[in-house]
């Protein structure tokens, strides 16, 4: 398991595909770690050296003190690339993940190549709602909004279907570390991005689920019609779209990045 030394955080991360292939980098979720992208590894990486990581205060990768800053998310990407000796790449990000890309796009561009917005938003309010769900996992740990976050990244009928998954999310989430956890939900409390993404001159795909509850279709198509040229592709998901729909979701984002 490698880990990238960087200025002030140690990231997890790990690589799969030909060392001559261009570049993917997958950016996880609020709670989650770079397992979740597990499915489409095989399939991304026939094209892709794909590189994943554990964004700081998440999994493997060590918990800084906080609050974090898309700033700090963002710019931990560039360190991670420049560590890596990698000039530039693709970037799909789900949720926060997707969050993180956006920054990047804005202040980093000629980093990236494409870019994959999966289940984000420019801002996702109300910022009440970050503050105290960072002060409850700091005080009960993240176990205790475990079942309630994750009823939300899959639809009813797909989580009854594979409890199996519900119940690996669950566990991931509930060990995610508190004190990163609730940093982290700052970082996405003050990101508000809607003022900026037009600016965006990066080649970028946007993913929706139709049965995300917490970053909705409209927010999706939002984005898509905010950012010029932008694509916009709705799956038949809720919010982790791409462990819902894996294979579409593989599928989408490859015939993008080939385009």
């Amino acid at each position: 398991m490698p880990f990238a030394d960087l200025p002030d955080v140690r990231l997890n991360y790990r690589l799969d595909g030909a060392e001559h292939l261009p570049v993917l980098v997958l950016s996880n979720s609020l709670g989650t770690n770079l397992d979740m992208w597990a499915p489409q590894v095989d399939a991304f990486s026939q094209y892709f050296r794909v590189l994943r990581y554990d964004t700081r205060g998440h999994g493997a990768s060590s918990v800084p003190p906080g609050p974090y800053s898309m700033a700090q998310l963002g710019g931990d990407v560039i360190a991670l690339l420049d560590h890596l000796g990698i000039a530039q790449a693709s970037f799909c990000g789900l949720s926060m993940g997707g969050i993180t890309g956006m920054w990047l796009a804005l202040n980093h561009g000629a980093r990236l190549r494409k870019l994959v917005l999966c289940n984000t938003a420019a801002y996702i309010g109300p910022p009440e709602n970050w503050t105290n769900r960072a002060a409850a996992v700091e005080r009960d740990g993240a176990a205790s909004i475990a079942a309630a976050v994750v009823d939300k990244w899959l639809t009813p009928d797909y989580a009854a279907a594979h409890p199996e998954l519900v119940a690996s999310l669950r566990a991931m989430l509930s060990a995610s570390p508190a004190a990163g956890y609730a940093a982290n939900c700052l970082a996405v409390r003050d990101a508000d991005l809607r003022a900026d993404i037009a600016g965006i001159a990066t080649p970028t795909l946007v993913i929706a689920g139709s049965g995300d509850l917490p970053t909705p279709p409209r927010d999706g198509v939002y984005l898509a019609q905010t950012i010029p040229g932008a694509h916009y592709v709705e799956l038949e998901a809720a919010h982790i779209s791409n462990l819902e729909q894996a294979q579409a979701f593989a599928q989408v984002v490859l015939d993008f990045l080939s385009r």
